[in-house]
């Protein structure tokens, strides 16, 4: 632990706190605080190397750049720098609109991602997706309990949804991109399928009324979420006393390339951390596997997750 004079060294500088402050509430990279903090990029790594010497902040290497976000003992409201920071956004005038502009800063990174799936809406079922295999859904199709209200989470262009309509009362097909929206209410209208409902949304703000769906069904979407751990929490929101949570998603890898080719923001989950969000989320009786291992290189692996409700 850095000596307490070091610290409060560090924390008297108002611009530091104001990147602490951000930090505290989201995960960025230096090029986005440059954008929200309207400094240069020497001046924001210098900042942010003090505040990691400081033991104020950690980061992880993603692709070719490093993400920052403030350490457990700053993020934690009730603790002394919680308390620190929670006068300092009092204090700081720039602290409110730093806020705003950091929305807007996540906000375009969920449009390169959303810019994607519009460019490839139509040829999904076409492209090779990396851990989307007939197996894998079978696995989960087995452990599924008709009939039910069964909510398809980042649906795309409802490949998934036509499935699970066979057995399902209802589908709510949720995706954030209009296009894919558009082609899967195409398919659907063609295979006569009249039990789907396509919404348009967030995957972490899900358009779905709190306890309306039986279960919730992730398909190779949950790496696609800024957030996976609110998206699985709000599957829990969603989903009736007793529901069911399905995951099928890509085992943690190392082809960084998958970030810029199919949008991902991450490169899988350890079951460690799929079971880590559930426990957070208040699921019960957590399940999961490898269900799936493709032959050729990288060698992606699918990971099959469910759990329960608590009732």
């Amino acid at each position: 632990m850095a000596s307490i004079t070091k610290t409060l060294k560090v924390l008297a500088d108002p611009n530091r706190l104001r990147i602490l402050l951000l930090l505290k509430a989201e995960e960025l990279s230096v090029a986005e605080l440059q954008e929200i903090l309207a400094m240069g990029q020497s001046t924001i790594s210098t900042h942010l190397s003090q505040l990691k010497q400081a033991e104020l902040v950690k980061d992880r290497r993603t692709g070719k750049s490093n993400l920052y976000q403030a350490a457990p003992s700053v993020s934690r409201d009730g603790g002394v720098f919680g308390r620190i920071l929670g006068k300092a956004e009092n204090e700081i005038p720039e602290a409110t609109n730093d806020q705003t502009a950091m929305r807007r800063v996540l906000k375009k990174r969920q449009d390169k991602t959303r810019a994607f799936f519009d460019s490839v809406a139509g040829r999904l079922g076409k492209d090779y997706v990396p851990g989307k295999s007939w197996k894998s859904l079978a696995e989960a199709m087995l452990r599924l309990m008709p009939p039910m209200v069964i909510a398809d989470l980042g649906a795309g262009e409802g490949s998934s949804a036509l499935l699970l309509s066979q057995r399902a009362v209802r589908v709510i097909a949720v995706d954030s991109s209009a296009k894919m929206i558009e082609v899967g209410r195409e398919l659907a209208r063609r295979h006569g399928v009249r039990n789907i409902d396509y919404r348009l949304g967030d995957m972490e703000e899900v358009p779905i009324a709190d306890s309306e769906v039986d279960l919730v069904f992730f398909s190779q979407s949950l790496h696609h979420a800024l957030h996976p751990e609110r998206a699985i929490q709000e599957a829990a929101r969603i989903l009736n006393p007793g529901g069911r949570i399905v995951v099928l998603d890509l085992v943690k890898h190392r082809f960084e390339e998958a970030r810029e080719m199919y949008a991902d923001e991450w490169l899988g989950f350890s079951e460690a951390e799929l079971e880590s969000m559930f426990e957070s989320a208040g699921f019960v009786n957590i399940e999961t596997s490898i269900v799936d291992k493709e032959p050729e290189t990288p060698q992606f692996q699918t990971l099959l997750a469910v759990a329960a409700k608590s009732v």
